[in-house]
């Protein structure tokens, strides 16, 4: 009887035991061409035992991949695809840093910047007062969306003004889009659905 302890370590457990001592006889074959016509029946087992590898678009490769490193790189066959190297594999991929952003509200998003950036490069004139108008009813929808209370246009203009260091301002005789007329949230919706279980 044979103990864990006493094998050799698994290198890839989704494939199994057996695998990794079908490759160790692999080593052991000394003609190519026989040696190479194992590794193929073996890649073929591989993708058996884990069709999850399937998903992938280079899954081929990727398996053959996996039969080198299971071989500890010394398997010598005729692959489809370039042999990998030790070094390569080895290498860790570069840190990628948290993305920071500059949201005092965070009811309002990240996208409320792009928006007002925009804003911000267009030239005075009509176009740009209907920009900051659709900003400003953005801005007013994400409020509501976020506690459901109901919120004066003086404040969203406010906060707009102030946002943008004084460069989108919300003309006076403008009016923006009441409270009901602005789309329900998720929230909102889950609540009206266990009223109507309950009756």
């Amino acid at each position: 009887m044979e103990y864990n302890t006493t094998r050799s370590q698994l290198k890839f457990s989704e494939y199994g035991r057996n695998i990794q001592k079908l490759v160790e006889h692999a080593l052991t074959i000394k003609d190519n061409e026989e040696r190479t016509k194992m590794a193929k029946m073996i890649v073929s087992a591989m993708s058996q035992l884990n069709p999850s590898v399937k998903e992938y678009n280079d899954f081929r490769h990727k398996l053959w991949d996996h039969l080198f490193m299971i071989s500890d790189f010394e398997l010598d066959v005729d692959a489809p695809f370039p042999k990998p190297s030790k070094e390569d594999k080895s290498i860790k991929p570069s840190k990628i840093s948290y993305p920071t952003y500059r949201v005092p509200f965070k009811h309002y998003g990240n996208t409320l910047f792009k928006m007002m950036d925009e804003a911000c490069k267009l030239e005075d004139g009509q176009k740009k007062d209907q920009f900051i108008n659709q900003i400003a009813n953005y801005m007013k929808q994400s409020y509501v969306n976020y506690n459901r209370d109901n919120v004066n246009d003086e404040v969203i203009v406010a906060q707009l003004a102030k946002l943008s260091e004084g460069q989108l301002l919300v003309k006076e005789n403008v009016r923006l889009a009441q409270a009901r007329e602005l789309p329900p949230t998720s929230n909102g919706n889950r609540k009206k659905k266990k009223k109507n279980r309950k009756r």
